[in-house]
């Protein structure tokens, strides 16, 4: 019976409750003024400042069991690695040059289209062409108006710009130019087809 004595010690605290903690004493400790415009302090003596956690994640990846140990090569062997790894970025690069060659190409064609269509008239004459083909003169078929004037000149490049038709299967909402921040009126939830 005496070797069961320091077990029935043990056995009281167990069993033993504690009173509920009193509110009040516990609301007082965590805040003492109403408003704080500072940030909370960081305990002092414990690891200085946070560490950045991308930092943490890649040490954790550099060295874990599972990530393969680095390439070993002889000379000759890195010599080759380097020459195939060095052809391949150079043809890289001049695929992205090539791609980047043919839309500009493509760019500066439409630019060009855009450009005669806005200086064309309604019979897809220019003002240049109306002068070299004697359209303006007195006699001239127009009767003496000149080719390239007045509210023909560019109506079809107006007609080419217009916008009409594009957003017919997909609601106008969705053309909201993208921002960074929210907008400022929010979802609008009574909003129907």
């Amino acid at each position: 019976m005496n070797s069961l004595a320091p077990l029935r010690c043990l056995r009281a605290p167990l069993v033993k409750r504690q009173p509920v903690s009193q509110p009040s004493v516990t609301l007082a400790l965590q805040q003492t003024s109403a408003f704080s415009s500072t940030e909370n302090r960081q305990k002092r003596n414990k690891g200085g400042p946070k560490k950045d956690a991308r930092i943490t994640q890649i040490r954790y990846f550099l060295q874990h069991p599972k990530t393969p140990r680095p390439l070993r090569f002889s000379r000759l062997r890195y010599l080759r690695h380097w020459t195939i790894h060095r052809a391949w970025q150079l043809y890289q690069s001049n695929l992205r040059k090539s791609r980047e060659l043919e839309l500009e190409r493509q760019y500066n064609s439409m630019r060009e289209a855009c450009e005669a269509l806005r200086l064309m008239d309604g019979n897809g004459m220019t003002v240049e062409d109306g002068l070299l083909e004697g359209d303006g003169a007195p006699g001239g078929k127009s009767g003496g108006k000149i080719a390239g004037t007045g509210k023909d000149v560019g109506r079809l490049y107006r007609i080419a710009m217009e916008k009409k038709g594009i957003w017919d299967s997909v609601p106008i909402e969705y053309a909201r130019i993208q921002t960074d921040g929210p907008p400022k009126d929010g979802w609008n939830h009574e909003w129907s087809r």
